[in-house]
């Protein structure tokens, strides 16, 4: 579905070639072959990504077709325990966080049943072409699960890190016709999406010293869920 399907449900989604028996195994990777989308001179708005949102989760998952649930920890456990660099008590706040979060997960009651989910959906996966057609890309994570997983990414860079303005917060609530802050799980998958923000890159601490003070940032801020997070996309 997320391709093929998708295509012929008339959704705007990245393409694979049809014809090629795929995957081909090149020096032991997997390797796919997609359909070029050559940009055109804009960036898709966040009303757009909300639109194309709205409209994923309207799809129907075809009869026989078996999707995996959102992986919502994902390598999360795997980075904290291989992660060097990083102090010990953080390493051991952050197995509790995740222990914290998980119990507030499993009490929680969506309001929306399960459907297609993209699963990693923020304004950076979607293109627009050279037609000015927007076209949701980067499938990795795609699934069937609840909706709010999608939601999640744009309503906390918004409510809690402020990376889109008022006016581009609400075009995308609007498109949608949902903000998730007024749902009484939020908190939960705010907590959660800023998790996720924070040992992702915390594996890059290595790199620079800039994503170094980067990490230092949130997670300090992590201490306190009333704190401000001035942090960087990164």
């Amino acid at each position: 579905m997320a391709s093929g399907g998708a295509q012929g449900e008339g959704f705007p989604a990245a393409r694979v070639l049809d014809g090629l028996e795929q995957p081909v195994v090149v020096d032991g990777c997997p390797v796919t072959f997609w359909h070029l989308i050559e940009e055109g001179e804009r960036k898709a708005t966040y009303g757009e990504l909300g639109a194309i949102l709205r409209d994923l989760h309207a799809l129907t998952v075809p009869d026989g077709m078996e999707l995996p649930p959102y992986t919502v920890f994902g390598r999360t456990d795997l980075r904290i325990e291989k992660a060097t660099g990083i102090p010990e008590e953080d390493r051991e706040f952050l197995r509790e966080r995740a222990r914290e979060l998980r119990e507030r997960l499993s009490g929680l009651r969506f309001a929306s049943p399960k459907g297609p989910v993209h699963g990693d959906a923020h304004v950076q996966n979607l293109m627009v072409d050279r037609d000015d057609r927007v076209i949701l890309i980067d499938f990795e994570g795609f699934g069937f699960d609840h909706p709010e997983w999608d939601l999640m990414v744009t309503a906390t860079e918004h409510h809690s890190l402020g990376w889109q303005t008022r006016e581009q917060y609400g075009a995308f609530v609007d498109a949608y016709g949902r903000d998730l802050r007024d749902w009484d799980g939020f908190r939960t998958l705010r907590g959660i999406q800023e998790f996720q923000m924070t040992t992702w890159l915390m594996q890059n601490v290595g790199e620079s010293d800039d994503v170094a003070k980067e990490y230092a940032r949130r997670i300090a801020s992590l201490r306190d869920d009333d704190a401000p997070r001035h942090w960087q996309p990164g």
